[in-house]
């Protein structure tokens, strides 16, 4: 997403540029924080080294610092491309599209056929749902740039966004290079080919909630005649064991067998061919085991002898997602996606006479030893060992109210009434626009009006609850 660059400039600083860059190329970005710094401190007013400085800061997270050195970068030099892209990035990033927009449309004024600030600008104008026009910016991006792997990927979440999933799915499978499917994956990949009498190894991906939400694929390639493996994390291996008994599932960290062909389970909509109208299973497709759900009714009975005047709803909350250190822009999403349990606390307003039960698990789940004042908020995670107990957990309630996460996912895959809030750029598989989707029945989605606020999706929201606690009565 940054851009970093030597261009024509004084010999007493170009070394220092090149050599933060190469570091910089490479990952080593504190490496090349620190020599960008201390080159600032004999050179501080070449706009070059403020702007590769600045992008260096926004991969370290340091919005502010960044916005404020790009800022300055782009006052001592308004021709200087990069400066402007760059700091398009840093506005994007902090979801102010408007200033994002204005910055990129600088830095094409200066260079037209700047791919990224094209590819950027598309980004931009698709979080704000006009897809036909960022649409057109990144085929003018990718006519510039064919091979460029992030453009390509973030076309395709566009594509999907806007509900063209045929075209969407099919650009999706830039999301791996193929040096990194040979490396990671089989040299064997199934596209499509017929598969009766050969075996087929299905590898999980991405996180818990993409498994959730693509393994109702899996089906349709036993259909075709192939006998089929399927990896998975071990967390997972339980309940999806159970949901599809006569389907194959094994741990990921355990040796594949012998096989014909092997595929990701995200390319699996792309090979069959889905579209927006052929989801399988929307109604539900993941099942929970009987003598995990008798448990959890005696469990839940207990809480309505221990308080008896909470008669009403109960209601499961997961408030926060996992935060995916690892993974740059895994991390940002999840700061957006996540709040904390006060953003909850209007309702138990709505509904005061309800139970609610943390689902929430990681860092923010001791967030539940204190909740808002009103709430009656019980806490048995620690009873969930995988996401079969959660499974068994969630049958028991009446409703889930909950972020983006895989227990969003799971609820709504088990057929469970889910209440989800969604953030302002949500992600792809909910359509710009809409309450319900394709992929769940059971959901229906709170986006936020305006980036960082969840006040006017709850309200919705708790509207909506107070509606389902009257049918309770």
């Amino acid at each position: 997403m940054s851009d970093t660059t030597v261009d024509v400039c004084n010999e007493q600083h170009i070394h220092y540029i090149e050599q933060a860059i190469a570091l910089h190329k490479n990952g080593h970005i504190r490496e090349a924080v620190n020599i960008y710094e201390k080159a600032l401190i004999t050179y501080p007013d070449i706009p070059i080294l403020l702007s590769n400085y600045g992008a260096a800061l926004l991969d370290l997270r340091d919005f502010e610092g960044a916005l404020k050195v790009l800022n300055r970068a782009v006052q001592l030099d308004p021709s200087l491309a990069h400066a402007w892209s760059n700091l398009g990035n840093v506005y994007q990033l902090q979801q102010n599209y408007g200033a994002a927009i204005k910055a990129y449309q600088k830095c094409l004024d200066l260079t037209p056929n700047h791919a990224g600030a094209l590819s950027n600008l598309a980004m931009a104008i698709s979080a704000l749902g006009h897809f036909d026009v960022a649409h057109q910016l990144y085929c003018m991006s990718i006519e510039i740039e064919p091979d460029n792997q992030q453009t390509r990927s973030n076309y395709a979440l566009s594509l999907l966004a806007s509900g063209n999933y045929k075209e969407g799915f099919r650009e999706y499978e830039w999301r791996w290079s193929e040096e990194q499917r040979k490396h990671y994956f089989s040299d064997k990949p199934w596209k499509g080919e017929s598969l009766i009498g050969k075996k087929v190894i299905i590898s999980t991906e991405g996180g818990f909630g993409d498994m959730i939400q693509f393994c109702r694929f899996i089906p349709q390639i036993e259909e075709l005649g192939a006998e089929v493996v399927t990896t998975v994390r071990k967390e997972l291996l339980s309940l999806l064991s159970y949901s599809f008994p006569n389907l194959i599932f094994k741990e990921e960290t355990k040796p594949l067998p012998e096989h014909d062909h092997q595929i990701l389970v995200l390319s699996l909509p792309y090979v069959l061919g889905t579209d927006i109208k052929t989801i399988p299973f929307a109604e539900g497709y993941l099942k929970a085991q009987p003598e995990k759900i008798e448990s959890w009714k005696h469990r839940l009975r207990d809480d309505e002898r221990d308080f008896p005047q909470q008669s009403g709803l109960k209601i499961g909350l997961v408030w926060a997602g996992a935060p995916h250190p690892e993974v740059k822009a895994a991390e940002l999403a999840n700061r957006r996606r996540s709040t904390d349990l006060s953003t909850f606390a209007p309702l138990a307003q709505v509904v005061p006479d309800a139970i609610f039960y943390s689902l929430q698990i990681g860092e923010k789940s001791q967030q539940a030893n204190n909740p808002p004042k009103g709430f009656c908020l019980l806490d048995h995670t620690d009873y969930l060992h995988d996401f079969s107990d959660t499974a068994a957990f969630i049958v028991n309630l009446d409703v889930v109210v909950a972020v983006d996460t895989s227990t969003a996912h799971l609820a709504a895959a088990l057929g469970k009434p889910v209440l989800m809030l969604s953030r302002f750029d949500q992600c792809w598989r909910w359509l710009y626009g809409h309450t319900d989707t394709p992929w769940y029945k059971s959901m229906t989605i709170y986006q936020q009006e305006q980036p960082f606020d969840w006040s006017q999706p709850l309200k919705r929201l708790c509207k909506d609850l107070r509606a389902i606690g009257k049918t309770k009565i």
